[in-house]
């Protein structure tokens, strides 16, 4: 329930709403879990996603200590109150992003980081955790106090835990598994054959493959650098020779499909274009270029493309970089504490609004991990959050989306993601395409 100008929205909790140790989840809930996500003591990096509600920020920064001033209120056991700092008619669409789903504060409290642990772990899901095997699987059973559990139709998930594409793609291939999730556990030379598979599924969301360039390391701190760098990548050669299933290949960060938004044109490829930027940066023809690595993280697909703009950049603009492979949390460590050169990366909408791809950017945000940071950005950013006109809150997000792809060129955008999902649709039923790219368990069920 909204007020008239979309600055107030209030919240009415079910009846029935459960934790799963048997206690009622109550709008205090929120109000406890949403203070944890802001506290400064916590760290956590996504906590500006909480920013569109009204002095978050300021709590989150430490400029007060009085979470009162924080624009959430729980009313009572079932009514939750949140006040926004600037109009957001799309908010109920971010409030249901993780990072505002309830934690049972009490039991953080208690077993501190064990609390994710299956034997002390409490949610309020359709599912709970029984078992969690490193490297092997996470096994989930019904909650049965979750509040629609008569809805929920398999009593028990494992989710296996498998990097390797090959390995993944034999496991459904022999029965040992019923659907994968991830198009980066599908082998990419068989691609071109799977793709006219019954099982074969694909649909469009927003998400999009790009490269990160770490702007705090020379030479990369220099504008001209980063875009010689984009104009030496042939965008629809790796899409044709590489990833095989459709995908888009992109000069913009924001996908396509948001209503009223258009993105704008990016750096094209243009080798001669690359060299002239490059010379004009002081490397002509990559002299005196110092060597340097791409990031990426294990896997088949990543070190493929990574392996293609790594010859890319030497044939066109006559650098020589190398490529350095990291398990999956040692590579967000890095990406985190900006210890690479240019990194894979990619992003998948958290609700269906440009500002869930261009805030990323923003001078210290968390999910901005290249160390950049330019004040008319940020400000086009924060104008277009304070706008109430829908069409000339688009052209600002345009202008910000120019200096980011174009102008300053911290990242690299290479294509939209196409999902792909592998399953027996006579058989697995409850799944749905969707533009966020969302596959909620509780929605799936066998019919044998």
């Amino acid at each position: 329930q909204a007020n008239p100008d979309n600055t107030q929205f209030t919240f009415h909790l079910r009846e029935n709403v459960k934790w799963s140790n048997g206690e009622p989840l109550t709008a205090h809930d929120f109000v406890a879990t949403w203070k944890r996500v802001l506290s400064p003591e916590l760290g956590s990096q996504y906590a500006e996603i909480l920013f569109f509600i009204k002095g978050a920020e300021e709590y989150n920064r430490g400029k007060t200590d009085d979470f009162n001033t924080v624009g959430v209120t729980a009313q009572d056991d079932r009514t939750l109150i949140v006040d926004l700092r600037a109009p957001t008619p799309f908010f109920p669409d971010v409030v249901a992003f993780t990072t505002y789903l309830p934690v049972h504060v009490p039991t953080i409290e208690k077993y501190d980081i064990a609390w994710v642990k299956p034997e002390h772990m409490v949610n309020n899901g359709a599912y709970s955790l029984k078992d969690w095997k490193i490297n092997d699987r996470v096994e989930l059973q019904k909650n049965p106090h979750y509040w629609n559990a008569d809805t929920v139709r398999l009593n028990r998930i494992d989710a296996l835990s498998v990097s390797n594409a090959s390995t993944a793609f034999n496991l459904y291939a022999t029965g040992q598994a019923d659907l994968i999730l991830d198009k980066g556990l599908i082998p990419q030379t068989l691609m071109t054959e799977l793709i006219d598979r019954s099982d074969f599924h694909s649909y469009t969301y927003l998400g999009s493959y790009f490269y990160r360039i770490n702007c705090t390391r020379p030479p990369f701190d220099k504008p001209l650098v980063r875009q010689a760098l984009v104009a030496a990548v042939d965008r629809e050669r790796i899409t044709r020779k590489i990833t095989k299933a459709g995908e888009l290949p992109t000069t913009a960060f924001t996908p396509q499909g948001i209503t009223g938004y258009v993105p704008p044109q990016g750096i094209t490829y243009d080798p001669e274009q690359a060299k002239a930027w490059l010379a004009e940066a002081g490397f002509p023809g990559g002299a005196g270029f110092p060597r340097f690595e791409i990031l990426y993280n294990k896997s088949e697909l990543d070190e493929k493309i990574a392996l293609e703009i790594q010859d890319m950049w030497k044939q066109t603009l006559g650098i020589q970089c190398e490529l350095k492979n990291q398990e999956w949390a040692s590579y967000l460590e890095s990406l985190n504490q900006l210890k690479y050169d240019v990194a894979r990366s990619s992003w998948v909408g958290d609700y269906v609004d440009p500002n869930t791809f261009l805030d990323c950017f923003i001078t210290g945000g968390g999910n901005n991990r290249t160390g950049w940071s330019y004040a008319e950005y940020d400000s086009l950013i924060k104008a277009a959050g304070n706008e109430v006109n829908p069409a000339a809150r688009m052209q600002i997000f345009q202008k910000a989306e120019t200096v980011l792809i174009r102008d300053e060129a911290p990242i690299i955008p290479l294509y939209y993601y196409d999902g792909i999902l592998f399953y027996d649709a006579n058989r697995l039923k409850g799944i749905h395409p969707n533009l966020l790219a969302e596959h909620p368990l509780h929605e799936m069920y066998l019919e044998e």
